[in-house]
């Protein structure tokens, strides 16, 4: 899925089989390369720059803005290449010498030898070993560390706006049984998403903001009292709401670090392995589970 930064919206979305060829993130994205346009750039975390898509970025007149690879940020040597300033500095990529399955064998061939890249390192907060950061971006002067270091901090956007689609919009879970099904559960839930954008957007224009400013939730909740009075979407009522949305902001908290655990426990229940019908037929038959072991 490609979201815009500053809107937030859904640009664009790929969904393939769950395993197996073709499940992986690297492949959905090359399926929305389509949708950029030159001169774009686009953030992404460790999982992207590999080096064809690095050069096929490249080709496309697009930049590109990625927290390093694991293994490749641990061996980063800054003395090594063209220095730009502390911890920062260009470094040429030679192209690997095994091709990778599921790249033909024309588009191994046509892929240049040596890839030049920036490569620059900051630290997230105090007491941290920080990022290490690749980018096609290579002039130090239009494109500055202290730029690049805030534009991929707006890169948790991502996480949030996922979170607003999951969490808020209640797409979690899905209801459907078909993938079929499935596929226009998914595209209505995301139309829903980016309505409610375009109307964080309207809002945002008239209150002079930006729409990431503002709270998804909070708009969300007013639209859907909006709907329930049955006002329409013109006159001073329409007005009136986008006043109302734009007064919610979200709190801006650079470097925000919070612990990857549940704070709720789960519960003490076995998985449903097997169709709801089946099991209450298993349980009249036989009682439950933990009467059985007892």
């Amino acid at each position: 899925m490609s979201l815009d930064l500053s809107s937030g919206g859904v640009c664009d979305v790929a969904y393939g089989v769950c395993k197996g060829k073709g499940s992986g993130e690297q492949s959905l994205l090359r399926r929305l390369l389509g949708s950029l346009n030159t001169g774009d750039v686009l953030l992404g975390d460790a999982l992207y720059p590999s080096y064809f898509l690095l050069c096929e970025l490249q080709t496309m007149g697009i930049d590109c803005l990625f927290e390093q690879m694991g293994a490749r940020a641990r061996g980063t040597d800054f003395r090594k290449g063209k220095s730009l300033g502390p911890r920062d500095h260009l470094i040429i990529y030679n192209k690997p010498e095994v091709k990778p399955e599921w790249l033909t064998q024309n588009d191994y061939d046509e892929a240049p030898e040596t890839l030049c890249v920036r490569e620059l390192r900051f630290s997230v907060c105090k007491g941290k070993k920080g990022k290490t950061l690749v980018s096609t971006m290579c002039c130090p002067k239009a494109d500055k560390k202290a730029a690049l270091k805030q534009l991929y901090k707006q890169r948790w956007h991502v996480e949030l706006n996922f979170r607003h689609i999951k969490t808020t919009l209640g797409m979690d879970v899905l209801s459907c049984r078909t993938p079929e099904m499935i596929g226009k559960e998914i595209w209505v839930c995301l139309l829903a998403y980016n309505l409610i954008r375009i109307l964080m957007a309207q809002a945002a224009i008239q209150a002079d903001r930006i729409p990431n400013t503002l709270s998804f939730k909070h708009c969300t909740q007013l639209w859907l009292a909006w709907r329930r009075q049955g006002l329409l979407s013109t006159g001073d009522h329409w007005t009136e709401l986008l006043i109302a949305m734009a007064q919610k902001r979200v709190g801006n908290r650079p470097n925000r670090t919070e612990p990857r655990q549940r704070k709720r426990r789960p519960k003490p229940f076995p998985l449903l392995q097997k169709s709801r019908q089946q099991a209450r037929q298993d349980v009249i038959k036989n009682g439950h589970e933990a009467k059985l072991a007892a």
